[in-house]
């Protein structure tokens, strides 16, 4: 999660189709079915059509929201590097950060944008202290997982790795640990690193100072190749996305080859100008055809917030889903993919880390720190199984952001465990509420807000022998249920 579970649009998660295009009638039609009353702009079925790519495209776009928020534009007060440079984050993200939703607030972030479109660049990472967990994510414009460098993946040891384009077709060099296949030109790289405590931020910029990015061509010591043509990014904004998001999802296709398990949804945006080489601009359209893609973005979005709320097993209040993956994974489910991004874009793989999250306690009910007191109890043996380390982070219900509050305390998690208070039994009691619990348990407090309240578990890097949480949903540890006071 973003960053591990971030979402630009503050849009529902979206679902896995269950009878794609083809139930629909927006597949196989004939160019005759293609022609409509005269003066529309040869739209079939544009409602369908329109919330088929809502479904498609709604990761794509927050992706590039992001990205434009991040990247591109210097005065969106989230700017963090031009392409091809890391930016390094010597803190933990709080109530301020609000690009991204659901972030962590555990590692601070190193980010590295990637433009592959004239050549590979080769990331390195230094050495790290097999005790520090941490990880560097490959994310692309698809919204797919194509690799990992770190504590789990790789090891601890330095390393040189190539991260390439989706049509790079040279020879892995001497000296490269190994190769990441980008499906888009355009690809994020998120560097975790484990801080331990406060006190340990000087130690977190250490391992942040060894991460390295340079082309190919420096690394090989050869002449640089043409630079790529420039490129004018569409101005975004979460208003505008609203009404253009078919615009938005038209320019970031240009830089994302067609995948063979996309061929039908692709055919039917062509067919109402959207994808490569088309010419999609939605002020263009008549109020007739402006009606039925906005209809139809809405009965998309209202797939997605229902998948959303199903998806996953139910544990003890707690819902466990396995949603982030590379293509392979997603294999063209559409809806879960969607479903995944809203729920946290950029999650991590289960075996990288596992996303508990709750709305309710133990009984169903509503979670609402302004009418209840809560609690979480961790029996003294069944603390989250984990090779690195776990949290759990509050966050508001109705935004998923961070909550200011009066210690600044977003997270509780295991570096703070010398510092908890334990019951006489050993086990382990949290507070969750939007008031102090006293001073005397204080130390255990997790501060919520005075409303509804989303709260997220971390497990980096679950063990996979029992007792563990995978595979999730049916795995040997189950986390608490919370219990309302």
């Amino acid at each position: 999660m973003l960053i591990d579970r971030r979402n630009l649009l503050r849009a529902s998660a979206l679902g896995a189709l269950t009878a794609p295009f083809a139930a629909a009638g927006l597949l196989g039609a004939s160019p005759a079915q293609v022609q409509t009353a005269a003066g529309r702009p040869g739209f079939l079925k544009a409602k369908d059509i329109a919330e088929a790519a809502y479904v498609f495209g709604l990761p794509i776009v927050m992706n590039y929201g992001v990205m434009y928020e991040y990247i591109i534009d210097r005065n969106s007060g989230q700017w963090k590097a031009p392409f091809n440079a890391i930016y390094n984050e010597a803190r933990v993200f709080t109530w301020q950060d609000t690009t991204i939703v659901t972030p962590n607030s555990d590692t601070p972030y190193s980010l590295l944008w990637l433009d592959l479109r004239a050549e590979p660049l080769v990331i390195s990472v230094p050495d790290v202290d097999p005790k520090r967990y941490y990880s560097v994510q490959f994310c692309d414009g698809n919204t797919y997982n194509y690799g990992y460098i770190g504590s789990r993946a790789t090891g601890s040891k330095a390393g040189k790795y190539l991260a390439v384009g989706p049509d790079w077709q040279g020879e892995t060099p001497a000296g490269i640990n190994g190769v990441f296949r980008s499906t888009t030109q355009f690809s994020l790289a998120i560097f975790r690193t484990q801080l331990f405590s406060p006190s340990d931020m000087d130690n977190v910029k250490a391992v942040q100072a060894g991460y390295q990015v340079q082309p190919l061509s420096a690394f090989l010591g050869k002449p640089a190749p043409a630079a790529p043509a420039e490129v004018t990014f569409p101005a975004f904004s979460k208003e505008k996305a609203k009404t253009d998001f078919l615009d938005y999802l038209d320019f970031a296709l240009t830089f994302a080859p067609a995948r063979p398990e996309e061929a039908e949804i692709r055919a039917a945006l062509a067919r109402i100008g959207v994808g490569p080489g088309k010419t999609f601009n939605f002020k263009t359209l008549s109020l007739e055809d402006k009606a039925e893609v906005l209809l139809g973005l809405a009965e998309g979005k209202r797939k997605v917030d229902e998948k959303a709320a199903s998806i996953g097993t139910d544990v003890n209040g707690w819902r466990l889903s396995s949603t982030f993956g590379d293509a392979a994974f997603f294999n063209g489910d559409w809806l879960m993919r969607a479903a995944a991004a809203q729920l946290g874009i950029y999650g991590n793989d289960a075996v990288e880390a596992a996303y508990p999250v709750t709305r309710v306690d133990a009984k169903g009910e509503t979670l609402d720190g302004a009418k209840k007191n809560y609690t979480i109890t961790f029996p003294a043996d069944a603390l989250p199984p984990v090779n690195a380390f776990w949290s759990i982070t509050m966050y508001d219900g109705k935004t998923q952001l961070l909550i200011k509050n009066p210690i600044d305390r977003y997270l509780i998690n295991s570096p703070m465990l010398p510092n908890l208070k334990r019951n006489g039994d050993g086990s382990l009691t949290l507070y969750i509420q939007a008031t102090s619990p006293g001073p005397d348990k204080e130390a255990n407090w997790l501060p919520a807000p005075a409303g509804p309240m989303y709260i997220a578990m971390r497990l980096y890097w679950p063990k996979e022998t029992p007792p563990s949480i995978l595979p999730l949903g049916k795995g040997t540890w189950q986390p608490p249920g919370i219990v309302a006071g």
